[in-house]
């Protein structure tokens, strides 16, 4: 059985192209099908989309990782080449180790974060609702959540990271004196930008709203932080109320504009914008940056402000590391057995058959009103001798170095002495 992943993350690509192969939780599993529906053998598959990395896991019988990263490059509208010149291609160990770091947070821009672990789990259902998630697969998964509680609970690789929601609030602390004067506009109603809601209302804005596809959804996220709601249509003519203005959706192409923005700062008689965009794809265009007014940030413009401080934690990677070690070479001695399944299986069917046999002629014998112990002698003798028939076939027949190579297996497995 071979295990690998490829993907592209938030070191290896630029944002631009991170979004074309980004996905919403809801298109894993089709996305899922369409790819073991491509292939000649329908491999192990599980697919993890996030803002900061895409990256498609699979198990099976031989390794198909060429043709893996073709579909992917497909899937997104590139050409192979490109795509591998950003991608990384793991096997084995190698793949193991991937996953177990992405799981303890060691990948992350964020060094410790714990949102990832949730984002992995959402992968793993969204491959078994989709048949996609065998044993291999699931035990690579399960062995990774396990790796990254071992990791959180005895290091401190989290200790004083700051999120990207936390180093938005960072920057528009910088931008403005008192962010107790300002409005906040959230787009979306997702994860993310809760979390980024939860920091800045902390800081007491002067107003919150909410702008989501749903009004429902979005609703129940401005209650909890005392916020107005409003329809994402209503966003261009209301954009110039909002000092900062956080964005993180699940949209394929841009929801705001260079025009509405240079619309807004005009109404604003170009008061400073902060504008974050948390979104991948991207849900500001990129050309809103270039304008005086606007303080325009993507998740790898914060990339700076959240690796503040992991020099510091140097000595609880080294430790998560060793942890990750362990966990690895323990997948791999799991996966070697693995390769020794359909031996043992048989060798239980023949064993279990012999068993059968004796116990059938011991019935027979007892039911003629035989001695009780010459038929359990005989029994014990039937199932001995058919035990070692093959063994004492091998030492009489074949050449002399065939009869050593046997008298050395018979002696190790007949004849080791108890300890």
């Amino acid at each position: 059985m071979a295990v690998w992943a490829l993907g592209i993350n938030h070191t290896t690509a630029p944002l631009d192209l991170r979004g074309r192969f980004a996905y919403a939780v809801d298109q894993l599993e089709p996305t899922l099908r369409a790819f073991r529906e491509s292939l000649a053998r329908r491999h192990e598959a599980a697919i993890l989309s996030t803002c900061n990395r895409t990256e498609i896991y699979c198990a099976g019988e031989h390794s198909d990782i060429d043709r893996t990263l073709d579909w992917l490059a497909h899937s997104g509208g590139v050409q192979p080449g490109v795509l591998r010149s950003h991608a990384y291609l793991l096997q084995d160990g190698n793949a193991a180790r991937h996953a177990f770091r992405v799981a303890s947070g060691l990948d992350s821009m964020v060094l410790g974060e714990a949102q990832i672990l949730g984002q992995m789990k959402d992968a793993v259902r969204a491959a078994d609702r989709a048949g996609a998630l065998g044993t291999t697969l699931n035990q690579l998964f399960q062995r990774s959540f396990a790796v990254a509680k071992e990791v959180r609970t005895s290091t401190e690789i989290g200790a004083h990271s700051i999120s990207m929601a936390a180093a938005a609030v960072r920057l528009a602390g910088q931008l403005f004196e008192d962010l107790g004067q300002i409005r906040v506009l959230f787009v979306g109603a997702g994860e993310m930008i809760e979390l980024a809601a939860t920091h800045f209302a902390a800081r007491n804005p002067k107003a919150i709203a909410v702008a989501n596809r749903t009004l429902e959804r979005g609703e129940r996220l401005a209650t909890r932080f005392g916020g107005e709601t409003m329809r994402l249509a209503d966003l261009p003519s209301r954009l110039h109320e909002f000092d900062a203005v956080i964005s993180c959706t699940a949209s394929t192409l841009p929801i705001i504009g260079l025009g509405a923005v240079e619309r807004a700062l005009k109404a604003r008689r170009h008061r400073p914008m902060f504008m974050v965009d948390l979104a991948v794809p991207r849900d500001i265009e990129p050309e809103v940056k270039a304008l005086e007014d606007v303080y325009l940030y993507t998740v790898d413009d914060l990339a700076s402000v959240v690796q503040t401080g992991q020099e510091s934690r140097q000595a609880a990677v080294e430790q998560a590391e060793a942890i990750i070690d362990a966990g690895v070479q323990s997948f791999l001695h799991w996966m070697d057995q693995r390769h020794h399944v359909p031996l043992i299986l048989q060798l239980n069917a023949q064993a279990d058959e012999w068993r059968a046999l004796e116990l059938a002629r011991a019935r027979k014998q007892l039911a003629k009103g035989e001695d009780v112990e010459a038929v359990l002698e005989a029994l014990s003798r039937g199932l001995t001798q058919k035990m070692l028939h093959g063994a004492m076939a091998e030492l009489r027949s074949g050449d002399a170095a065939s009869r050593d190579r046997a008298t050395s297996a018979i002696q190790h497995f007949f004849l080791r002495k108890e300890r």
